[in-house]
């Protein structure tokens, strides 16, 4: 039964080791993220150049319809 309390009082030392380890890399910025903003600015540039085909298909669009429109005035 002594070798029961043995073990647990080990593991409950390791855990706490183990905790404490986590706890002072996390402070010490070992589980920053340094790779994601960089590759971030590729997928933003991806982003925004959807969104600048998307806004010249609407000023094509908006073209059209106004010079449909100057035809339909002058006929």
């Amino acid at each position: 039964m002594s070798v029961i309390y043995l073990l647990i009082t080990i593991s409950i030392f390791v855990a706490v080791g183990f905790f404490i380890a986590f706890v002072i890399a996390v402070k010490s910025g070992q589980y920053d993220d340094d790779y994601t903003p960089s590759v971030r600015m590729l997928f933003d540039d991806e982003i925004s150049k959807k969104e600048s085909r998307i806004h010249k298909l609407e000023c094509r669009k908006q073209k059209a319809e106004s010079s449909i429109q100057k035809i339909e005035a002058e006929v």
